[in-house]
């Protein structure tokens, strides 16, 4: 009995080295293709990064009167409490209108190459401008934001001091310079894939590191690599088949009607899969709303692989350890309106 016992002492021994070493030769592939997320903050060119900024862009933010109807704020979409999106197919905007795709996260969107499905906006400052002015989102128009701004004398302050050497600091632009300083705090480091990358081979269960190893060895980091696991390039959706209609619409060309290039019809940025957990339903049409199923039609779609369950259900695990630790934010309380304020627009 204790010879028998010793051998499944060796034997226990033996697996934990295996598995040691394994889970080391893992990290070690996973960090030529990935990168850990940083608790610190992100540098922004052309904007500094001062206390001024970020509050004044988290008032902004939250800013409902940025937008004609007084109802609708970046935050409406962009719901910091379940993820940054508003888990909707597509967003809901002026009038009850609804927009054309998925409102991608802002969370960690500071990473991405570019802002948008089809990648138009250079930057986040770029980004939220559109939202703003677009018919089926807040409707409104520069000037009119400019107008309600300079109406409110506690906005002219905090714009003074968040642009001191501008003569007219309460500028359209600078509007989107403060949310853009806001947003790029907007990261969630510490993720248990962070927490692998760094160096803690225990961070994973088998099945997590069954799954990243997976993702790399089937291809998938062809499109979804780099600090964000994806965001970093353009790629077109379906590559090796062609998805259903209903999942990939034929009137939306993509990156197509931003390059005017009929090569670049349907592709689009490559999504960000940092919190994918969290921001159901997926892909740009918001039709799929099962993580596993999306995996699913990504692997048919894409890599032209037939996914086993098992294949699958060891991917998505390792999907849900990128989920990071959610910013803590303060909702402002904002600054109210005066007799010079314009009236709303429904």
């Amino acid at each position: 009995m204790r010879k028998i016992a010793l051998m499944s002492s060796v034997a226990a021994v033996v697996a934990l080295v295996a598995t040691s070493a394994s889970a080391d030769d893992l990290m070690k592939a996973a960090k030529d293709v990935f990168e850990p997320i940083s608790a610190k903050k992100v540098a922004l060119k052309d904007n500094e990064m001062t206390k001024a900024r970020r509050d004044l862009g988290a008032a902004l933010f939250f800013e409902p009167r940025l937008s004609s109807s007084h109802l609708i704020s970046c935050a409406t979409c962009h719901n910091v409490a379940i993820g940054g999106v508003d888990g909707l197919e597509t967003s809901v905007g002026h009038g009850w209108q609804k927009g054309p795709r998925n409102a991608p996260t802002v969370l960690n969107a500071v990473f991405n190459i570019a802002q948008f499905w089809d990648g138009r906006a250079e930057n986040m400052a770029e980004q939220a401008k559109g939202p703003v002015q677009a018919g089926v989102e807040m409707n409104n128009t520069p000037d009119a934001v400019i107008e309600t701004l300079t109406s409110i004398p506690e906005y002219v302050e905090m714009f003074k001091v968040a642009f001191p050497k501008d003569k007219n600091p309460v500028t359209f632009d600078n509007m989107a310079k403060a949310i853009e300083v806001f947003e790029a705090e907007l990261i969630t480091p510490n993720s248990k894939f962070d927490k692998f990358l760094a160096g803690d081979a225990k961070a994973l269960n088998a099945q997590e590191r069954e799954g990243l190893q997976l993702f790399m060895d089937k291809g998938c980091t062809t499109c979804h690599s780099g600090i964000n696991v994806g965001g970093q390039g353009y790629f077109p959706f379906g590559l090796v088949e062609v998805p259903d209609s209903n999942i990939r619409p034929d009137g939306d060309k993509g990156r197509m009607a931003v390059t005017s290039t009929g090569d670049d019809a349907f592709v689009f940025r490559a999504a960000p899969l940092r919190n994918i957990a969290l921001t159901a339903p997926y892909f740009h049409s918001g039709k799929v709303w099962n993580l596993k199923e999306a995996v699913k039609v990504m692997g048919t779609a894409q890599l032209g692989a037939d996914l086993s369950e098992k294949e699958v259900d060891s991917i998505v695990a390792f999907l849900h350890t990128l989920t990071g630790e959610q910013p803590k934010v303060v909702i402002p309380t904002l600054p109210m309106s005066t007799n010079k304020t314009p009236k709303p627009v429904l």
